[in-house]
C-alpha cells in the first residue's frame, strides 16, 4: 500500500499520479534504476584500423603533388632558375626513406640503409645543377654520403648480430660516431688542402676511446655491469 508524498491520501498501484493534487506517483525501484543507467551505450565502438597501403597512397600522394606542383609553378611562373629540383629531390629523398615504414615493411633494414644511401646521393646530384660545378659533389659530397652509409650498415650489424644491451650499443653507437669524426676530417683535409692532418677528430677520438674503454670494462665485470644497470634502472 502506498500514499501521496503531499496529501497522504491512500493509492492505487497503478495511478502514474495522485487523483486529488496531481502529485506525480514515484516508484523508489524504478527511480534506483534510473539511477544506475549510463548515458552511454554498454558496448564500445571500434574505429577501422588504418592500413598501411592506404598510409602508403597517401604519402606518396602528397610528396607527389607537392613535387608536381613546384614543378609546374618553376616552368610556368618562377623561371628564373630550376628551383624546384631541390623541392623534387627532397620528396624523392623522403619517399624512398617512408618506404620500411607506411609502404613495404618487410623490406631488409639493411637494403632499406642502402636505397637511403643512394636517394641522399641522387638528391645531392640533384643539387648540383643549381651550383656552379661539380667538384663538391664528386670531391666530397658523395663520399660522405658513402661513408655514412657505411658506417649505418656497420652499426646495424653490430646491433642485431653481436651481443645487445644497452652498454653494448652505447659501445657501438660511440665507437661509430669516432670513425664518422675521423672520415668527415680526412675527406674535409683532401678536398680542401689535398693533405691529412688530424686536429678536432684527434680529441673526438680521444673521448671515444676513453669511452670505450670505459664501456668495456664495465661489460667485462658482472657485478660492475649489474650494479650500474641497478642504478640506472636498465
Amino acid at each position: 500500500m502506498s500514499y501521496c508524498v503531499n496529501c497522504g491520501v491512500e493509492l492505487d498501484g497503478a495511478l502514474k499520479e495522485c487523483p486529488l493534487c496531481n502529485t506525480p506517483v514515484i516508484n523508489p525501484r524504478e527511480l534506483s534504476q534510473q539511477k544506475k543507467s549510463s548515458p552511454f551505450p554498454a558496448e564500445k565502438g571500434m574505429v577501422e584500423t588504418v592500413r598501411r597501403k592506404d598510409l602508403g597512397i597517401l604519402t606518396t600522394s602528397i610528396l607527389g603533388a607537392t613535387a608536381a606542383s613546384c614543378g609546374v609553378l618553376n616552368l610556368l611562373v618562377f623561371t628564373g632558375s630550376p628551383w624546384s629540383l631541390a623541392v623534387i629531390g627532397a620528396c624523392l629523398l623522403l619517399w624512398v626513406m617512408m618506404i620500411p615504414l607506411v609502404i613495404y615493411s618487410r623490406q631488409s633494414v639493411y637494403l632499406s640503409l642502402l636505397f637511403d644511401g643512394v636517394a641522399a646521393g641522387l638528391y645531392l646530384f640533384i643539387l648540383s645543377f643549381l651550383t656552379s660545378g661539380r667538384s663538391w659533389l664528386w670531391g666530397l659530397g658523395l663520399p660522405i654520403v658513402i661513408l655514412v652509409t657505411a658506417l649505418a650498415e656497420l652499426l646495424t650489424v653490430c646491433i642485431r648480430h653481436l651481443p645487445s644491451s644497452f652498454l653494448t650499443n652505447a659501445l657501438y653507437v660511440v665507437s661509430m660516431v669516432g670513425l664518422l669524426c675521423l672520415g668527415l676530417e680526412l675527406l674535409i683535409d683532401r678536398y680542401v688542402s689535398g693533405h691529412i692532418a688530424l686536429s678536432w677528430s684527434a680529441v673526438v677520438l680521444t673521448v671515444v676511446g676513453t669511452a670505450d674503454v670505459m664501456l668495456i670494462t664495465v661489460l667485462s665485470r658482472r657485478r660492475l655491469r649489474n650494479e650500474i644497470r641497478r642504478r640506472l634502472h636498465f
